[in-house]
């Protein structure tokens, strides 16, 4: 304990120097830990948002069926297997049939995909019960993204244009009977969703869908001829690369940060061990050993991370848990981004997020506070005495 305690002592005797060290060394904690949880509350949303309005559990999607190719919706269709209508039957699933469509708002036109769904479906958290309705006009349901883009409102009557399984064109009006409020784009942006019985009937594909949806209870599928099972993993690894890249993205910063610290410390350790010369001769004559100074300088610059971890707690934790429980607003203007993640991020700061943030800087700085002393090892105890290194 003499070390430590001897190390502890020469380090706060050096005053400003070591708290604008240890201040510097802070801000690399904070921001660290700081923007990790932000990215990992983002994630957390957008993954959540996700599941719940569209992805469920998993889903099976027809052979043909390809979401980053149009081109492919024509085909993209098939009998649901027997299997699969057991689970819609105990309300496990939910058929989606999807076909593409034009629709003419305000004198205009848009190509649209339509999307038939059960409107008694509970694995998903769209408002799908509006559309149910007697009325022969077809109930459809959009999201506030697509009511803003066309300027359709509830109750609006609108012409919308398809083709059959045969190629036929046919078209006919629908009711916009809600506007749903969601920050999922992919059921929202360019999409109408519609009785799924209506769409099989005007597409002239019954008993007919492009994907099933399970419920979120269940996650694991099996073998059908001519359907796929798509589990959460391969659903959500496009999010989840996103996120990935934009947290490789801010590492940029934490190392620019990182930096301006250990290049504080190194230059601090040279000059300390330059002008404290004579105390390391005093030391050794009185029987320290070279390997025993090492260490104490070694420790001393320890000690600028353990001393940064304890300012960080000061100023840094308010600040933490102020942001996780009233969350991180964002701009009006991410909207527009793809993000499903609402007006406000709400970080996520696990134990291990700390700890290894904590970890992490502690051994860069033990690592920097040694590579100085190297020098120490060719030390001569006459040499130091007299204020010169060898």
């Amino acid at each position: 304990m003499v070390i430590p305690k001897l190390a502890l002592r020469n380090l706060l005797g050096a005053g400003l120097r070591t708290w604008l060290n240890v201040f510097v060394l802070s801000l690399s904690y904070v921001a660290i830990i700081y923007m990790q949880g932000i990215y990992k509350g983002m994630s957390d949303q957008i993954e959540q948002a996700t599941i719940d309005a569209f992805y469920g559990g998993g889903q099976y999607w027809h052979q043909a069926f390809d979401p980053y190719d149009p081109l492919t919706l024509d085909d993209s269709h098939g009998t649901i297997p027997e299997g699969l209508k057991e689970q819609i039957a105990h309300k496990q699933a939910t058929p989606i049939l999807i076909r593409q469509g034009t629709i003419y708002p305000n004198g205009r036109f848009r190509s649209v995909l339509l999307k038939g769904i059960e409107p008694d479906q509970s694995i998903l958290i769209l408002p799908t019960q509006v559309l149910s309705t007697d009325q022969q006009i077809t109930p459809a349901l959009i999201g506030k993204r697509m009511a803003q883009s066309t300027g359709l409102k509830k109750g609006d009557y609108l012409t919308v244009q398809w083709r059959d399984v045969n190629g036929t064109f046919d078209a006919a009006d629908i009711q916009i009977v809600d506007i749903m409020q969601t920050t999922v784009q992919e059921i929202d942006n360019g999409q109408i969703w519609i009785p799924i019985r209506r769409l099989q009937q005007m597409t002239g594909l019954p008993g007919e869908a492009t994907m099933i949806v399970q419920a979120k209870e269940i996650t694991t599928g099996r073998r059908y001829t001519d359907w796929s099972f798509k589990d959460l993993n391969y659903l959500l690894k496009d999010l989840r690369e996103m996120v990935e890249m934009k947290t490789m993205g801010a590492s940029v910063m934490y190392i620019v940060l990182l930096s301006l610290a250990m290049l504080a410390i190194f230059d601090t350790q040279i000059l300390s061990i330059f002008r404290r010369r004579k105390e390391m001769g005093t030391l050794m004559a009185l029987g320290m050993t070279r390997l025993k100074i090492i260490q104490l300088f070694t420790v001393e610059g320890a000690m600028h991370g353990i001393l940064a971890a304890l300012t960080a707690t000061v100023y840094g934790l308010p600040l933490v848990l102020y942001t996780a429980s009233h969350g991180w607003a964002l701009p009006e203007s991410t909207d527009n981004y793809g993000f499903a993640i609402g007006e406000k991020i709400f970080p996520v700061y696990s134990a291990g997020l700390v700890m290894g943030t904590v970890l992490l800087v502690l051994l860069i700085t033990t690592i920097v506070s040694f590579l100085p002393t190297r020098r120490i090892v060719r030390l001569k105890p006459s040499d130091a005495l007299r204020g010169k290194l060898s």
